[in-house]
């Protein structure tokens, strides 16, 4: 005779879901604020400017450093580490890697930043939220399956790179524009995509297993995070009023 789980086991498992999905918007939401206060930190700091950027004494246009090209890469390698070792690694190393990767975006964002306007930035961010917000409810209730998305959305994604590449030779505003259009549909479907991915993930993690609870939800907050900037960043291309 097949056996079904009781309501109190299925009670817990939605609990456990629920939690879940709890710790990734929460850890998401730590790395994001830890990103805003170390790009603030930056911007307000002579010091701190002149220690990894060339600033134009002239017009004040801020560089990059060889220093900052350095920890570029070394956010890269963060996300590949953690992509590749996180099921074996200690949920307090997950999250102090992560937390990490976040301070590191902070800083290296801080170029893009001060081209626009605070209030531009500060709009963006309040649209990037909501868009945000409303395409992860819908990957969180939709009986819809999304796997299908998954493909079409990485290859997407891969000609939104080699398109971005192409046009730091070419200099196009058009191509500029139209990148930036098609990548806020490119993240906004990888937002839902991702979401429901990581419910599914939550209905399958180990119920009495902290630390891999823990280590998932690192995971999908550094998934959700990457989402979120890169929406951000898209949509500050298309929003943003320049300095």
């Amino acid at each position: 005779m097949a056996q079904y789980p009781s309501m109190q086991q299925t009670g817990s498992r939605a609990e456990v879901v629920n939690a879940f999905m709890r710790g990734v918007y929460g850890w998401m939401s730590a790395g994001l604020g830890l990103t805003a206060l170390v790009a603030f930190a930056v911007t307000q700091s002579q010091t701190l400017m002149q220690m990894f950027f060339v600033v134009d004494p002239a017009t004040g246009a801020v560089g990059m450093s060889t220093l900052v090209f350095i920890l570029l890469f070394a956010e890269l390698g963060i996300v590949f580490y953690l992509g590749a070792k996180i099921r074996t690694m200690a949920p307090a190393t997950a999250t102090a890697l992560f937390m990490l990767y976040s301070g590191l975006n902070g800083l290296t964002l801080t170029p893009i930043l001060l081209a626009y306007t605070a209030e531009s930035v500060a709009s963006t961010f309040v649209i990037t939220a909501g868009m945000f917000g409303t395409m992860s409810i819908y990957g969180l209730v939709t009986k819809k399956d999304l796997t299908s998305w998954g493909s079409l959305l990485f290859m997407g994604l891969i000609g939104i790179v080699i398109a971005m590449v192409v046009n730091m030779f070419l200099q196009s505003s058009a191509m500029a524009f139209a990148i930036s259009v098609i990548g806020v549909i490119i993240f906004l479907g990888l937002t839902a995509y991702d979401t429901q991915k990581l419910k599914t993930m939550g209905e399958t993690v180990p119920m009495n297993d902290s630390a891999a609870i823990r280590r998932g939800t690192i995971l999908g907050a550094l998934t959700l995070y990457l989402d979120f900037i890169n929406l951000f960043l898209m949509l500050l291309r298309l929003l943003g009023n320049r300095e």
